[in-house]
């Protein structure tokens, strides 16, 4: 198990099986990017590896039950946007805290403070 995730393979979201699907979650990987990968390894010499290796996993792997929640964690994109939102939300705040730090209420009260 890799960072306490377990290994299984994803039939209604596969095409054969879902070995690929499976894969590519545990790996936190696209799944088109992992399809890509062994559709080029059956051309590139390693047909027989592959095939074998898919039909074992296959078959080996347990099916993933519906029940469980998705291990889906955040993209890094979806992380980037959630940052670059918080960090809007900052700058926002920060500049309200200048200009009342720049106007003339803050320095009227700042006097009446020292009286």
């Amino acid at each position: 198990m890799m960072n306490g995730r377990k290994l299984w393979r994803i039939p209604r979201q596969g095409k054969v099986r879902g070995v690929c699907a499976g894969l590519a979650e545990y790996f936190d990987i696209p799944v088109r990017l992992l399809r890509v990968i062994v559709v080029l390894s059956l051309f590139f010499g390693l047909f027989m590896i592959t095939v074998t290796a898919y039909f074992i996993l296959g078959y080996v792997l347990d099916e993933k039950p519906d029940n469980l929640p998705d291990a889906h964690q955040p993209s890094a994109r979806d992380l980037l946007n959630e940052l670059e939102s918080t960090l809007q939300q900052d700058e926002r705040q920060l500049r309200d805290i200048e200009r009342y730090v720049t106007s003339e209420t803050f320095s009227v009260r700042s006097r009446f403070r020292q009286l």
